[in-house]
């Protein structure tokens, strides 16, 4: 009976052994949605999250997104103090302040934006980058705060305003206080445009609920990487709404810019170069708009 026991415990060792090599590559791979190829997840960050197969754009954090677009990836946070508060003490399957908790952990951000300074080819720009690992992206008090204070800023130094948005929407979590802001940013954005400071909106999958319906699509030039879900209520929803079957591509970035809600479609490599022409362009437009100094 000794002998038997030891055997087992042998056999238990290198079946524990055998299942290592498993354990080690665990994460290191993805599959892309668009076409199923399974990719090694560091040559999808080296390529930008664009798969190299097909061109399929994942979903890209906002500092890399900074690091992307700026000269030398240089940028001056702005307003990174601003933390959300939970006045509604807001819980479902788990507690609002939890939430953000855990949030905060995974992402290292306060909240769902990074609002910045920083150079297009040398040009000033003011730049917010929104986060779809915080909450979904989702637009509640400081995010409203943080972009408002972006454009204030971009109207008063009257340099470009560029956003890049990913999210699902306003934050159920802050109620009213979340649907505030889509009026609070809209009504800054038309100051913005009253003093002739140029504002480009990029959108990225997803773009959906409230940002939609505020200031994502409320850009001088609105621009949208290839496939991204461009929206207000999800096509889901809209579907057992109106108990239809929606068109192919409904909502995608292609089905907009064909029905002319977008001005263009843009790779994720060549943004930053189309935003340096595009911003040559409205430059000149900005400084005809700037008064005469006396």
């Amino acid at each position: 009976m000794t002998w038997f026991r030891r055997e087992k415990t042998e056999l238990k060792s290198a079946s524990r052994d055998a299942a290592e090599p498993r354990v080690r590559t665990e994460g290191l791979w993805t599959k892309c949605e668009q076409c199923r190829n399974i990719i090694w997840k560091k040559d999808l960050e080296d390529n930008h999250n664009v798969c190299p197969r097909c061109g399929g754009h994942f979903r890209l954090g906002a500092r890399p997104r900074l690091a992307l677009l700026l000269d030398e990836g240089r940028y001056q946070e702005l307003d990174a103090g601003l933390t959300s508060t939970d006045p509604l003490r807001f819980s479902d399957t788990k507690a609002y302040s939890r939430r953000l908790e855990a949030a905060r952990a995974a992402t290292g951000l306060n909240d769902a934006v990074i609002t910045a300074l920083g150079k297009l080819e040398g040009r000033p720009v003011v730049v917010c980058a929104m986060e779809y690992g915080f909450i979904g992206g989702s637009m509640g008090a400081v995010v409203g705060e943080k972009i408002t204070r972006a454009i204030e800023i971009a109207a008063s130094r009257r340099q470009p305003l560029i956003i890049i948005s990913a999210s699902g929407g306003a934050r159920m979590m802050e109620g009213a206080v979340s649907l505030m802001q889509m009026g609070k940013i809209a009504a800054a954005l038309a100051r913005l445009d009253e003093a002739g400071v140029p504002f480009i909106s990029v959108l990225t999958d997803p773009t959906t609920g409230g940002v939609t319906a505020s200031y994502a699509m409320l850009g001088d030039i609105n621009l949208a990487e290839p496939g991204a879900l461009v929206g207000f209520a999800g096509p889901r929803v809209i579907e057992q709404t109106i108990r239809q079957k929606l068109p192919e591509g409904f909502q995608r970035s292609e089905f907009l810019l064909e029905h002319g809600m977008l001005d263009a479609i843009v790779e994720r490599k060549q943004l930053r170069a189309t935003l340096i022409r595009m911003l040559a362009f409205c430059q000149p437009q900005a400084e005809m708009a700037r008064p005469a100094s006396h």
